[in-house]
């Protein structure tokens, strides 16, 4: 009796032991479900990552259609004092920058728009690469989108060889920052109404990578032929080189044609201050190129033609170029850029 009792006591334990292990296995097995269940989601999301102790915003922005694809991912940057809410235009205002989410629907990838940590002026900023300037917030922002990249490629079907930068103003010079710190991952950059800081406390480039700069030849935030940033001009914002600085030192690094193929846009908007003309300097290093489009009689902002501001926001900035539309064009440079060509 007590041998029977022994052995019952056994298969108990045994089938006790086996239970356990399916219930681990089982829940595992739904958390790894509930981790990786963001292909289930679709259309434009707000939400946050911790880095560095600090919870960060982002939104996202994912298309249907992408279950079975590898899809580029599209990071567009903010300027300064800009929220994530007005980049999406979910705030209501005018927004160039939302149309990446119609080219997204359209041509199958990822957009996101991370939102930067509060400056001196208690609003979002960027932590670029300017030494001279005193506003921006002093967070680790290539951590944080280092980070972004890692935590979207785990859960989507990213092409690791496609990821992309755009940035305007203050998220034009850190689309720049970016595009040096983090050139094992981004394959691409663009930086509008932006230009190379005059005093940078990052190290120079180690590896050639395609550039495109917009920049409008009447901004008076971000001067076109160099100097102090700002209106009036202000040396907390620091200082830049002329855009035609800033396209022969790309030039020189990247080892591209001197010689560019240009192309004149048609004027739609005669009444925006000017036209857009196009500068093409190819055959670089890696297969890189360089590209200006020189807004001529532009302000600081992207141009679009879909998304116009106010005459009030052109009161502050000057014109907004409705010629072109930004995202558009920038997508043209970015969609056949690969880190591994």
């Amino acid at each position: 009796m007590r041998l029977l009792k022994t052995m019952y006591d056994k298969l108990i334990l045994k089938n006790l032991f086996y239970l356990t292990v399916i219930y681990q296995l089982l829940l595992f097995t739904s958390c790894d479900r509930q981790e990786n269940n963001d292909l289930n989601e679709f259309g434009l999301l707000t939400k946050n990552i911790e880095v560095d102790g600090i919870s960060r915003r982002y939104a996202i922005y994912i298309p249907q259609g992408i279950e079975t694809l590898s899809v580029p991912l599209i990071f567009e940057l903010h300027g300064g004092g800009i929220y994530i809410e007005d980049m999406t235009g979910e705030s209501g205002y005018k927004s160039p920058y939302k149309l990446w989410m119609n080219l997204a629907d359209q041509q199958k990838f990822i957009v996101v728009y991370p939102e930067g940590l509060n400056g001196a002026y208690n609003s979002p900023s960027w932590n670029d690469c300017r030494a001279d300037c005193i506003i921006n917030s002093d967070a680790d922002d290539v951590h944080f989108i280092a980070e972004l990249i890692n935590k979207i490629a785990s859960r989507y079907p990213i092409d690791q060889n496609r990821i992309y930068v755009s940035g305007t103003s203050n998220g034009g010079f850190m689309a720049q920052r970016l595009g040096v710190e983090l050139s094992n991952k981004i394959a691409a950059i663009a930086s509008i109404a932006a230009a190379k800081p005059a005093v940078s406390k990052c190290n120079p480039p180690s590896k050639p990578i395609p550039v495109l700069f917009m920049n409008g030849t009447n901004d008076n935030h971000m001067p076109y032929n160099g100097g102090t940033i700002g209106d009036p001009p202000d040396p907390d914002h620091g200082t830049v080189l002329s855009t035609d600085k800033t396209i022969e030192y790309w030039i020189n690094f990247n080892q591209t044609d001197t010689i560019p193929e240009t192309y004149t846009y048609t004027d739609l908007d005669t009444n925006d201050g000017g036209i857009v003309q196009k500068f093409s300097y190819k055959n670089g290093n890696g297969g890189t190129e360089v590209i200006l489009y020189k807004i001529n009689g532009g302000g600081h902002s992207a141009p679009s033609i879909k998304e116009q501001y106010s005459d009030i926001f052109e009161q502050y900035f000057n014109k907004q170029n409705h010629d072109i539309e930004m995202t558009t064009e920038v997508w043209d440079f970015f969609k056949n850029k690969s880190l591994n060509p």
